[in-house]
C-alpha cells in the first residue's frame, strides 16, 4: 500500500490492514497458467484436428476450412454448456478455456440457459447476447480498422 495513504489511517484501520494481509488466500498463479495453457492447447488441438477431418473428407483447403471448423467448435462448446461439462471445465482451467473460440459459444449459451425462464423472446432472445454482443462490436470494429489500415497501406505502395 502506498505510504501517502497510511498516514492517512488510523491505526486500527493499520491493524485490519495488517490482518487481512495475514489471513488472504494466496492464489497460486503459476499453476493456474500452467492449467489455461494446456486446456487452451488442447481445445486447439481439436480444433485442428476438426480442420484436417474437414480437409481429407470433404475436400475443403486450408483456405476454405476456417468456416466449418470455428462452426463446428462453438457448436460443441455450446453443447457441452448445455449438459454442463464446459463449465466445470471452465471452472478448472480459467482463461484457458474462455479465450479460444469456444468461450465465446460458452458466453452465449451460459446467458440463454440462465434467462430461459423468462421465456424464448424476452428471457432467451433478449439476455442471449448481453456478453457476446459486446465481443461481436467490437470484433467487427477491429477488422474494420485492420482493413482500413491494409487498404491505405496498399493504396500507398507499402504493402
Amino acid at each position: 500500500m502506498a505510504t501517502s495513504k497510511q498516514k492517512n489511517m488510523t491505526p486500527q484501520q493499520r491493524n485490519y490492514q495488517q490482518l487481512q494481509q495475514k489471513h488472504e488466500i494466496k492464489r497460486p498463479v503459476l499453476k493456474n497458467c500452467i492449467k489455461a495453457f494446456f486446456v487452451g492447447g488442447i481445445i486447439c488441438v481439436i480444433g485442428q484436428a476438426i480442420s484436417y477431418f474437414y480437409i481429407y473428407y470433404f475436400d475443403f483447403t486450408e483456405q476454405s476450412v476456417g468456416n466449418p471448423t470455428v462452426a463446428t467448435m462453438v457448436f460443441l462448446s455450446m453443447l457441452l454448456t448445455g449438459f454442463g461439462v464446459y463449465d466445470r471445465l471452465g471452472q478448472f482451467a480459467g482463461a484457458g478455456s474462455a479465450v479460444p473460440v469456444t468461450g465465446f459459444g460458452n458466453a452465449v449459451i451460459s446467458a440463454a440457459i440462465e434467462h430461459r425462464t423468462e421465456g424464448f423472446v424476452l428471457g432467451v432472445g433478449g439476455n442471449m447476447f448481453k456478453l457476446a454482443g459486446s465481443v461481436i462490436l467490437f470484433g467487427v470494429f477491429s477488422a474494420f480498422v485492420v482493413a482500413l489500415i491494409k487498404t491505405l497501406l496498399v493504396i500507398w505502395g507499402v504493402l
